[in-house]
């Protein structure tokens, strides 16, 4: 259900239209794009939900048909990066993906040229989930093709650069990368970050402040999934990550700053995309009334 290299893996919830979304995405980025597991968890309190397993041009991701509990927002969008030195097609490229995702969608940026780039746009594509798409030139090392954006508002509003180092003393093989703030020469955002990235597991995210007035934040509509080799690792991040006790359930867990994790064990993806439906069914069961996961307990569940 996922590459065996990756570790934190973006988690999409949707109310019925996961599979939907899935498909839509596939096609929509194409370049070896697919949809590699699609398995039902029965009888959750939801109902029977879909779970679904996507590659976009090469970065898993994960999404649930959930139901209408939680709604994507702007707080955490997904950039696409064209860069013209590794493709020479990239802003033709970039303005078919625009007219693909734009559809029945809502702009946020219309597509234009801007200090930071020569082409970009933001959209909230027909499902209200957020892409940045941007013509970019970056000098050194290569980016991702698409990286997770933090922008940090309201009240975590100035807590981005704070929070990308508590990430960076969390998780291992991390590393800091570009930083860049906003002007001096205005009050109410001197010294915030502008744009900063920073790698997690080997994994690049980015992250922003924005001193805007918005009527959004982070929630559980984008989650970030850890995937563990064992029971002392979830405990590990766990205690280091939840900070909101009434956030916990199903392996699901809030920190300091609102965002949304999933500690979960790696071998959970090998019993949802191998197991009988009886196996599954089991362990939805177990899963469902936990909060931090214990892997003894899904064990015993799945294998009976």
């Amino acid at each position: 259900m996922k590459t065996s290299s990756t570790k934190i893996i973006p988690h999409l919830w949707y109310d019925q239209e996961a599979r939907e979304a899935a498909e839509f995405y596939v096609a929509a980025f194409g370049n070896g794009s697919q949809i590699t597991n699609i398995t039902t968890l029965p009888d959750t309190p939801s109902g029977d939900v879909d779970i679904v397993s996507f590659t976009l041009a090469g970065q898993p991701f994960m999404a649930i048909s959930g139901g209408p509990l939680f709604k994507f927002n702007p707080a955490i969008s997904f950039i696409v990066n064209f860069d013209p030195s590794r493709d020479p097609q990239a802003r033709a490229n970039l303005d078919a993906l625009w007219t693909k995702l734009s559809a029945e969608g809502t702009i946020l940026m219309p597509l234009d040229r801007y200090p930071f780039s020569d082409h970009f746009g933001w959209i909230a594509d027909r499902y209200g989930l957020s892409w940045q798409l941007m013509l970019s030139n970056p000098a050194g090392e290569e980016r991702p093709f698409i990286t997770p954006h933090l922008l940090f508002v309201g009240e975590v509003c100035g807590k981005a650069e704070e929070a990308i180092y508590f990430y960076l003393s969390v998780f291992k093989n991390t590393r800091l990368g570009n930083v860049f703030r906003y002007d001096e020469g205005q009050p109410e955002t001197a010294n915030l970050i502008m744009f900063a990235d920073f790698m997690l597991e080997g994994e690049w995210f980015s992250a922003a402040d924005s001193a805007h007035p918005h009527e959004f934040a982070f929630n559980e509509a984008v989650s970030f999934m850890v995937y563990c080799r064992d029971q002392d690792e979830i405990d590990a991040y766990w205690e280091k990550l939840s900070a909101e006790p009434a956030a916990e359930q199903c392996g699901w867990l809030k920190d300091r700053y609102g965002l949304s994790w999933q500690i979960v064990p790696a071998e959970m993806d090998k019993m949802l995309l191998n197991g009988t439906p009886e196996q599954i069914a089991r362990l939805t069961q177990a899963l469902m009334p936990m909060k931090k996961l214990i892997l003894t307990e899904l064990r015993k569940a799945f294998y009976g």
